[in-house]
């Protein structure tokens, strides 16, 4: 017997500055992320003013987490210490693997029209591979595959399997799926997630009905949801989104929970404090990169 995901918890994102001085909205983050681990913080950094991002990500570290950047709009110029270079595109995802440890810069700039729409979630390494050689999965637009269904719902594929088709992100240790939806208006669509695992959507067009409501919390059950909110879902099979006079695009996130301690600052995240300040120590005294 299959069981319906309820919504556990809606969460807005927050005005934050990050990098040389980038205006985002942090949707969630060191606070919230012991309730949805695997993962550790989303942000949404849409602006149509060039002012808001362009001072980017200068050189920064990363050891012990996963990084996941979608672009809708703009682009984002990267490169690090150990060579790599490129730019993540509209429409294209870089799924990049600290591991070990890398230092590297992201630095935004926009359309002609100075619009720049992306979002990067942090999703946590099992202990195991908190260590492993660092990697970079660059996917552009048309490696990605687009579905649309027969009532008329249209479903970007970067990470997971929906029936014969899977998305060109592959063997991450906590089995994440990452979809990119758009439920057409008046529409009912249910999508099948693993029991057990972590799942929440974020929309970022129009409005929608997620599930329904537990008990004593806000919105109510059958309000609909729009731009920039976080439902996350309790445990189940199966999520269910409805429409009413509005379509609605959200994207859907779910991964294994590690069930693992996290020692967490800044752009390091490991296991314990110990693991933590050797990171940091390493990062002074010019021994933090293992793996060229």
């Amino acid at each position: 017997m299959t069981t319906s995901r309820t919504i556990r918890k809606v969460f807005k994102g927050k005005p934050v500055t990050e990098g040389a001085g980038v205006r985002l909205k942090r949707v969630f983050g060191f606070n919230e992320a012991p309730l949805f681990d695997p993962f550790l913080l989303l942000d949404d950094f849409r602006s149509d003013n060039p002012a808001d991002y362009r001072k980017g990500f200068p050189w920064h570290p990363h050891r012990g987490i996963e990084t996941i950047t979608y672009m809708l709009e703009g682009n984002v110029e990267h490169g690090d210490s150990i060579g790599n270079r490129g730019v993540i595109t509209a429409g294209s995802v870089q799924w990049m693997t600290a591991g070990s440890g890398i230092i590297h810069q992201e630095m935004p700039f926009g359309e002609k029209s100075g619009r720049m729409g992306g979002f990067q979630l942090w999703a946590n390494l099992p202990a195991s591979q908190k260590m492993s050689p660092p990697r970079y999965r660059d996917i552009t637009t048309e490696l990605i595959p687009r579905l649309t269904l027969e009532n008329g719902v249209e479903i970007s594929i970067i990470c997971g399997r929906i029936g014969n088709t899977a998305g060109p992100v592959r063997d991450i240790a906590i089995d994440p799926e990452y979809l990119d939806f758009t439920v057409p208006a008046g529409t009912s669509y249910t999508h099948p997630v693993i029991k057990g695992h972590t799942a929440f959507a974020y929309i970022i067009a129009g409005k929608g009905v997620f599930g329904h409501q537990e008990e004593s919390l806000s919105p109510r059950a059958g309000e609909l949801s729009g731009n920039e909110t976080l439902i996350q879902f309790s445990d189940g099979d199966t999520v269910t989104i409805t429409t009413e006079a509005v379509p609605v695009r959200f994207l859907l996130i779910s991964g294994k929970p590690l069930n693992e301690p996290v020692a967490w600052y800044g752009p390091i995240v490991m296991n314990t404090d110990t693991e933590l300040r050797q990171a940091f120590e390493e990062y002074q005294n010019g021994t933090f990169l293992k793996h060229s």
